[in-house]
């Protein structure tokens, strides 16, 4: 049957005239009443019937008008995206490709944000092994979460919020003993955070232009054994401000302003287009950058709607802690 159809005979059963259905539905009376009875020829029964000055609905009419108004509404909700999503029914797991750094402010959170609205829902963390590939485009990971670098054309973007680097080292170190100058952060023995072992990055530049240099004395694949490491030596290595102050407190640590002049990092989300109309996906999204936004999040300043300028090398900067 005509979709059309439907909405007529769903109008004439609401309103128990021809008049006001064919107000409702936008077209003339008379267009309405052929359409009437069209539908008495097309169900077998007169659906309403003259009762002094009003039509009143026949037994048969009663029994459609609530299961014709569902059917209109189920079509609608096929239509329109989003419509009728409810995350207590949603079964899926969404896939996160993040640093370590990250995903140990934000899992906690995230989580508990998430399964509050959907406790079906699991969520799976991945190391960025796959950055700078297609892991979007292929569907191997949702989201990619960081400063973000070199993407498909196509990939969608939201930029989350702006952080500052900071240097972090053990509570009793030497460093702190004095003001935190230049001269006296090249002089620290620094860790390096690399998973392919790069040893130089924008602290070296900014070192080099002030005629200074600095020794990476190790480096590590990963922001949590850079701060292990830390705690146990007299070695300094970088952190996001503001990020896991009381984890950095439990480990006997301290962080300090770089005295340099360092851009901030821009941390945002990246996404392939064909997950963006999806409601399920969308609302993991809204809840992924309210857990990077959020009061465990260390940001600065709002991140503006700009392009990636720089985004190669902050990238460095927040994965090598050069």
């Amino acid at each position: 049957m005509d979709l059309n159809l439907l909405r007529a005979l769903d109008a004439l059963l609401q309103e128990n005239s021809v008049t006001r259905a064919a107000e409702r539905l936008g077209t003339s009376p008379a267009a309405t009443s052929r359409t009437l009875a069209r539908l008495r020829r097309a169900v077998g029964d007169p659906l309403l019937v003259r009762a002094g000055q009003q039509l009143v609905p026949t037994p048969r009419a009663l029994e459609l008008r609530e299961e014709v108004s569902a059917l209109l509404r189920g079509c609608d909700d096929v239509l329109r995206p989003g419509a009728g999503f409810d995350p207590v029914h949603l079964r899926r797991t969404f896939t996160v490709q993040t640093t370590d750094l990250l995903l140990a402010g934000l899992a906690g959170p995230l989580t508990e944000r998430i399964h509050t609205e959907a406790p079906h829902v699991d969520v799976v963390f991945l190391p960025e092994a796959m950055e700078g590939g297609p892991a979007l485009r292929q569907g191997a990971i949702d989201v990619e979460l960081g400063v973000l670098g070199q993407l498909d054309p196509e990939i969608r973007t939201r930029p989350l919020t702006r952080v500052r680097l900071v240097g972090i080292a053990r509570t009793g170190h030497p460093l702190f003993k004095g003001r935190i100058d230049a001269r006296r952060f090249a002089a620290a023995d620094h860790i390096g955070i690399s998973r392919t072992g790069k040893r130089q990055g924008p602290i070296d530049a900014a070192l080099a232009e002030l005629g200074l240099r600095r020794r990476t004395a190790v480096v590590v694949p990963s922001h949590t054994s850079a701060m292990v490491l830390a705690r146990e030596s007299d070695l300094v290595a970088l952190t996001l401000a503001d990020w896991l102050p009381d984890t950095t407190a439990a480990l006997g640590l301290r962080t300090f302003p770089v005295p340099l002049e360092l851009a901030p990092l821009d941390l945002g989300m990246a996404w392939h287009p064909r997950n963006s109309a999806d409601p399920g996906h969308r609302w993991f999204r809204d809840h992924l950058a309210a857990a990077v936004q959020g009061p465990r999040g260390g940001a600065d300043e709002d991140c503006g709607s700009g392009g990636r300028g720089n985004a190669a090398d902050r990238r460095t900067a927040s994965r090598t802690g050069a």
